[in-house]
């Protein structure tokens, strides 16, 4: 079996097994080498986990709804990846936030 065959497969198991992290204030420092893997292989995987996910979500919703489930689905195909994907700094591990832009434009409004 080529190994384009199995990826679709690989994909879905990652997502299916993808841990959920709340999202909380991170005070990460990565390197110019984690950001640009990070963009360039990270995010391209998570943005297609996500999809995956989220494709996986729709045809098991009326599975899952009958079950009484579809947060948990939810949470784990979708929501998970994508927090991992987009609600993290650019070659930072944990998702999260870490408001150095907020205190940055604050910090320049009360010097004005």
């Amino acid at each position: 079996m080529n190994f384009h065959k199995r990826l679709p497969a690989l994909l879905l198991a990652l997502v299916i097994v993808a841990p959920t992290v709340q999202a909380q204030a991170v005070d990460e420092k990565p390197n110019g080498f984690a950001m640009v893997g990070d963009l360039v292989v990270a995010r391209p995987i998570g943005l297609v986990m996500t999809a995956v996910g989220a494709a996986a979500f729709v045809v098991s919703l009326p599975f899952t709804a009958l079950a009484g489930h579809v947060s948990e689905s939810a949470e784990t195909l979708v929501l998970g990846p994508g927090e991992a994907t987009f609600m993290r700094c650019l070659g930072c591990r944990e998702p999260g936030y870490t408001y150095k832009d907020k205190e940055l434009r604050d910090a320049r409004g009360q010097n004005d």
